[in-house]
């Protein structure tokens, strides 16, 4: 049983080249080759670059009236925990003929998370746990992306070396193809300042919307093909990706005219008092072989012996024989959602973000988390004020729903990737998320970073949970 969910790396791409509310451009393997006239820094040919990142975190014990109920598996353990993570990333970009780009990014994860990474839903404490890690190193390829850019006239605007973005010049009217393997978060719902969460909040739900059940396998990537159409202060993005083999799966399906997931993304940039923002519109569409609670339920209650315990095929491992499973419902199904995306500097060193995304709650998670309606909304401030100028601090507030139908299911103790204590008393799940970024020497930040999460996995009779997360990144 796998899943989830992302070593997304804080990379930029010509097709978002937003201010980068973290600039450190003091130290990096290609600032110092052009020092020396080796590379130019404006006009390149290759790009090399690095990140690492560490987070240690910790869960205070909370009090829980039941967990794992009936031997459903999947609660977050009451007694106090400790966690990690740490991640290396390595980007290579070549430019190749006119327009065309490649690049490269070969990643490493070592994790150990908290409750085996069960129990909570949206807002899950650590962006970079994956569901199928383990403490020993595991290297894969993150990202092997072809990139076409067709220029359609307008004006010209610099493009600033980074991972997964080659320095130069861009119009603002183009048509960008990539195809390969990457992050759909690479291109969509990305927000300037939630969403690197290798330098900005810790916690899930400020990655991108809880409810976007973008398709992707357990590392949170996939392959697939990407067209981005640019006209000065519009964009508009469509996809078609490959989702797992099974929900959670590191395998992905390639059969990709019978399985999914296709996405259209529209924004539009805007300037409020010489302060830039950005509104986009984000639609998804998963065609699966999935589980609906409906039909889980109702096999189950058509026959008892289709229950948790008794399914060979693909199962979460779930050992209480009185509840439904999803693996008796597993069909091609089709899951929707729609959500909006904002952003608003409202001073140089002030930015203001809100997500909000409605899926329509009829099947299960088969990506990415178990929400099936979020919101999110905060600030992030520079340092600027008090004199730390490559500081930042930032408040965030996120919080999940889940439909009727999830409800029944877990109700009736259901299981699905991430969550079912056995039981629920259902309230929203949500979050509260405060940082301070420290930039300690060059290319180096340390974030002590705090969150309050209520209600976790949807379940009011349990929590709430302190967590505490301590984060080391290095940039070169």
């Amino acid at each position: 049983m796998l899943l989830l969910c992302a070593v997304f790396s804080a990379t930029s791409t010509q097709a978002e080249n937003y201010p980068d509310l973290n600039d450190d451009s003091e130290f990096s393997v290609m600032k110092t080759l052009s020092d020396h006239g080796w590379h130019n820094l404006k006009d390149e040919r290759w790009n090399l670059y690095s990140q690492g990142t560490y987070i240690s975190s910790f869960k205070q014990a909370f009090p829980a009236a039941y967990t794992n109920f009936n031997d459903s598996p999947n609660s977050l353990l009451p007694d106090a925990e400790r966690g990690f993570t740490g991640t290396v990333t390595f980007y290579a970009g070549l430019k190749g003929w006119t327009g065309a780009e490649f690049y490269l990014a070969p990643e490493m994860i070592s994790e150990r998370p908290l409750s085996g990474l069960k129990g909570i839903s949206g807002a899950i404490q650590n962006f970079e746990l994956q569901k199928n890690g383990a403490a020993p190193a595991t290297w894969y390829p993150s990202r092997a992306i072809y990139r076409q850019t067709v220029s359609l006239g307008g004006t010209q605007s610099n493009v600033k070396s980074g991972p997964m973005q080659l320095a130069g010049t861009v119009n603002s009217r183009r048509f960008v193809f990539t195809a390969g393997t990457f992050s759909i978060l690479d291109m969509f719902d990305k927000n300037t300042y939630a969403g690197d969460l290798r330098r900005q909040f810790v916690n899930m739900a400020f990655l991108a919307n809880a409810a976007y059940d973008f398709a992707a396998d357990a590392r949170g990537y996939t392959t697939g093909l990407v067209g981005e159409f640019y006209f000065d202060d519009w964009a508009f993005r469509f996809a078609r990706i490959a989702g797992p083999k099974n929900p959670n799966d590191l395998f992905l399906n390639f059969q990709m005219l019978s399985n999914y997931g296709d996405q259209v993304e529209l924004e539009h940039k805007h300037v409020i008092k010489n302060q830039p923002g950005a509104i986009k519109i984000l639609g998804y569409r998963n065609k699966e072989k999935s589980g609906s609670y409906t039909d889980a339920i109702a096999a189950f209650q058509a026959d008892p012996t289709k229950n948790a315990t008794t399914c060979t095929g693909y199962n979460y491992d779930s050992g209480n024989a009185n509840a439904p499973d999803l693996c008796w419902a597993r069909k091609s199904n089709i899951k929707m959602g729609i959500g909006i995306n904002m952003e608003q500097a409202i001073t140089e060193d002030i930015g203001l973000f809100f997500r909000g995304m409605y899926s329509d709650g009829k099947t299960e998670v088969y990506s990415y988390v178990p929400a099936d309606r979020s919101l999110s909304f905060g600030t992030a401030i520079k340092g600027m004020r008090w004199g730390r100028e490559k500081d930042s601090v930032g408040l965030g507030y996120g919080q999940s729903w889940i439909s009727s139908q999830h409800i029944a299911y877990l109700n009736m103790g259901g299981v699905d990737g991430f969550i079912g204590d056995g039981k629920i008393n259902y309230k929203p799940e949500h979050v509260v998320d405060i940082y301070y970024q420290w930039h300690v020497v060059k290319s180096t930040w340390l974030t002590f970073d705090y969150q309050y999460l209520v209600n976790p996995a949807y379940n009011a009779d349990r929590g709430p949970v302190n967590i505490y997360n301590a984060r080391v990144h290095f940039e070169f």
